[in-house]
């Protein structure tokens, strides 16, 4: 029976061997355009050249680190440990003075770092104005790099218009022969397609989440700076004493 189309229902089917061979040839085909290099690399390669004109190469390189801790980063648990280590603070203030609190053991670098400040500071007032430059200049470095995750995300539909415009120069150009004006056409749709893909399911999200992080991140960051700077208000003098004082 094969090669004979059989009656099913009063509807002639085609033989369900070729049929399923038509299918998979045809996805093989659609597969092979939509992973082709040469709308991939014109669209990504494009975007970035934007993004890296915009931001620079020091914030390019710092923005694809930031995929290191894209998914691995838990401001949320970080929050917890500061608020926890925020009660030995106070009792090694107390008990020897804030001297000593750089001598607590601090798996954070910010932490460690706010309570060297703490530490060394000759008051409230300049352990402020550190700790709050320090708050800022991660602000600033924070959103850099989202600009630049989000130039991507503005880039990539521009880049895939650009590759589309091409493309329908080269089908216009290939009037005359129309088998030459397949490729044209997978370029134009292609490019188009994928800046989108670039844009809306790469960029766009990982813009997003690295903004969500930052939020969270500086607002534990902004609380236990804060939190420290009350703790030192209530005795001023001890951020005055000598170290052979505190010891």
């Amino acid at each position: 029976m094969a090669g004979k189309f059989l009656p099913v229902g009063g509807i002639s089917l085609p033989p369900v061997s070729g049929q399923t061979f038509g299918v998979g040839a045809a996805m093989w085909d659609i597969l092979g355009q939509l992973f082709a290099p040469l709308p991939i690399l014109l669209v990504s390669l494009g975007t970035a050249l934007i993004a890296l004109g915009q931001f620079g190469p020091v914030t390019a390189a710092r923005s694809l680190r930031a995929l290191g801790p894209l998914l691995m980063a838990r401001p949320d648990d970080e929050r917890d440990v500061a608020r926890a280590l925020l009660f030995k603070v106070e009792a090694v203030a107390e008990l020897r003075g804030l001297m000593r609190t750089d001598r607590i053991r601090a798996g954070h670098p910010f932490i460690a770092g706010a309570l060297n400040s703490l530490a060394n500071a000759p008051d409230v007032e300049h352990f402020s104005l550190r700790i709050d430059q320090v708050l800022e200049d991660r602000r600033d470095r924070h959103a850099s790099v989202i600009g630049f995750w989000n130039a991507i995300a503005d880039a990539a539909p521009a880049m895939g218009m650009v590759g589309t415009i091409i493309g329908l120069v080269g089908m216009f150009a290939s009037m005359r022969d129309p088998s030459t004006i397949g490729p044209a056409m997978a370029l134009a749709l292609m490019t188009t397609l994928h800046g989108m893909i670039l844009a809306n399911a790469v960029a766009g999200p990982i813009a997003n989440r690295l903004a969500d992080l930052s939020a969270r991140e500086l607002a534990w960051q902004g609380a236990f700076a804060r939190r420290l700077e009350a703790i030192a208000s209530r005795e001023p003098g001890m951020l005055r004493k000598t170290a052979r004082e505190a010891a």
